[in-house]
């Protein structure tokens, strides 16, 4: 299923991150000078619909992408989207170096049955050659992934039923990775040699994922989100989650709200990045993170880059994938500016139009 979706760009695709409480959207263009914003758009979910970043309710999920295929150009209909979370399983093998393309796939068929921990046929499979290991240059690394079939073909469902095409399902933390060209900028000049960080802050999910000089080396899925953050304005303050979620985005909130539910989100935030970066430094044999690069939308929350920085100790900025960019003028500069850590997903997929990525 997934070697039919993942493949090498045909056309401009609509980037579409469907997360548990919002789906966005980034269409991007390209001409001589770089990259061009035409379009993005948000949309809320309906609660329920997606849980732990799995689609329960795909009608419901798809009226939430036919509102966005509203905002989109009707002359682009491809879409990329991505899957996350605990049954997607991506792992470097070592493969013989003289094998093609065709005896590399099939080799891997026979691997994959000892590598993947589910039965394979329900899971969709791809993988990318990447480069010869340094350790035996008869072997070669080539990144396998997986994905439960029926995760992917919710995802294609989904936007089917919304007006889209599905052309790429992805991985979520190779769509982070792949946006680091856009928030190179926003480092100093030494980064694109060095080890970086970047933590998606979502809902319900932070996805950790690290490059090294521009190479994607490592990812990981965590249970951990903002939705922890309005849970505890919901039973401080006796809201609804809606109000709970307006108030944390409208800064309607009490005076001693920073030490009653802002200061034990922070901490909790803190250990969950540290054990993060200690399970990494502990796999990779690395002495340390260079940089960190906070996205998504609990980024926005109240003094996460500082509180990052000092606890850390880590130079750490909050991403801005469109920095730097031409902006469609049908687009609102003002509100982009304070929403656009959110995007950072969505512009990852829809760099798919450009990128010669296979997975």
């Amino acid at each position: 299923m997934l070697s039919s979706l993942w493949k090498k760009k045909t056309a401009l695709m609509v980037g579409i991150d469907i997360g548990s409480h919002s789906i966005k959207a980034v269409l991007l263009n390209q001409n001589d000078n770089g990259y061009i914003l035409e379009t993005l758009a948000i949309e809320p979910m309906p609660r329920g619909a997606i849980v732990d970043r799995e689609i329960q309710d795909i009608d419901a999920v798809g009226k939430v992408i036919a509102k966005i295929r509203k905002k989109i150009s009707s002359s682009v209909r491809q879409a990329a989207s991505a899957v996350s979370g605990q049954t997607v399983i991506t792992k470097i093998i070592y493969m013989d170096v003289a094998l093609t393309e065709q005896e590399l796939a099939s080799q891997i068929e026979i691997e994959a049955d000892s590598l993947i921990p589910y039965p394979l046929d329900e899971v969709s499979l791809d993988f990318e050659s990447l480069d010869i290991n340094e350790s035996d240059p008869s072997k070669m690394n080539v990144l396998l992934s997986a994905a439960r079939t029926e995760s992917v073909e919710a995802r294609v469902a989904a936007l089917e039923a919304g007006g889209f095409e599905t052309k790429v399902i992805d991985v979520e933390s190779y769509a982070i990775s792949r946006a680091y060209d856009l928030i190179l900028r926003q480092l100093p000049d030494d980064a694109a040699d060095k080890i970086i960080a970047t933590v998606d802050l979502g809902a319900t999910m932070t996805l950790f994922s690290v490059t090294e000089s521009g190479t994607h080396i490592y990812s990981r899925d965590q249970l951990f989100g903002g939705e922890q953050y309005t849970r505890s304005i919901v039973s401080y303050y006796n809201k609804s989650f809606e109000e709970a979620e307006l108030a944390k985005l409208t800064d309607d909130l009490p005076p001693n709200y920073t030490f009653e539910v802002l200061a034990p989100f922070h901490t909790i935030l803190v250990q969950q990045i540290r054990r993060a970066i200690q399970m990494f430094l502990t796999t990779s044999g690395k002495a340390k993170i260079d940089y960190l690069v906070i996205s998504g939308g609990s980024a926005l929350v109240e003094g996460v880059k500082q509180l990052l920085s000092e606890e850390l100790g880590i130079h750490t900025v909050i991403a801005d994938p469109f920095a730097g960019m031409e902006i469609s003028s049908t687009i609102n500069q003002e509100v982009l500016a304070k929403t656009g850590p959110r995007y950072m997903v969505a512009a990852g997929l829809a760099l798919r139009s450009f990128s010669p990525w296979h997975i």
